[in-house]
């Protein structure tokens, strides 16, 4: 029985994990291929650490209740306590699965402020995977998908 819960289990896991979407500086979706984006040059006046979390996906929730509901059904021994076995282990299941897709989904980033050469300013929220410092020359990128990148690079 506990074999079989872990085996449902790592599929949940597996593709709560695969929710997680790339929001790093260097991340580009192929849709974003081969357009034009507009790019200003700018000054990061300040920067602090975020946490960017899923937005309302609900494949965890989906994925814990199906998984439950066939765990749940295997309990009892007869017709009714597999029936409420399912929907008990569907309600437990779609539970955590929601937590594990919370906890899977999250990242960590940065927001910057920065500060365009004509003066005015603008926030951009990315991933940790490029770090510019206060002070810095960076160009800012607008498109599909905003994104701040050191000058020159």
């Amino acid at each position: 029985m506990k074999k079989q819960l872990s085996l449902l289990a790592l599929p949940l896991i597996m593709l709560s994990a695969a929710c997680t979407a790339d929001i790093g500086a260097n991340d580009y979706y192929a849709s974003s291929a081969n357009t034009v984006n507009a790019v200003k040059p700018c000054t990061v006046v300040s920067l602090r650490p975020v946490t960017v979390k899923s937005n309302d996906n609900n494949a965890g929730s989906l994925f814990g209740a199906a998984a439950g509901g066939v765990a749940g059904s295997t309990i009892g021994g007869g017709d009714t306590a597999h029936i409420l076995g399912a929907i008990g282990g569907a309600l437990v299941g779609g539970i955590a699965g929601d937590a594990a897709q919370a906890e899977l989904s999250r990242q960590t980033g940065f927001e910057y402020i920065v500060r365009l050469d004509n003066g005015n300013m603008v926030t951009v929220v990315q991933g940790n995977d490029v770090y510019i410092q206060p002070g810095q020359r960076c160009m800012v990128i607008y498109g599909r998908q905003a994104r701040v990148v050191p000058y020159g690079q």
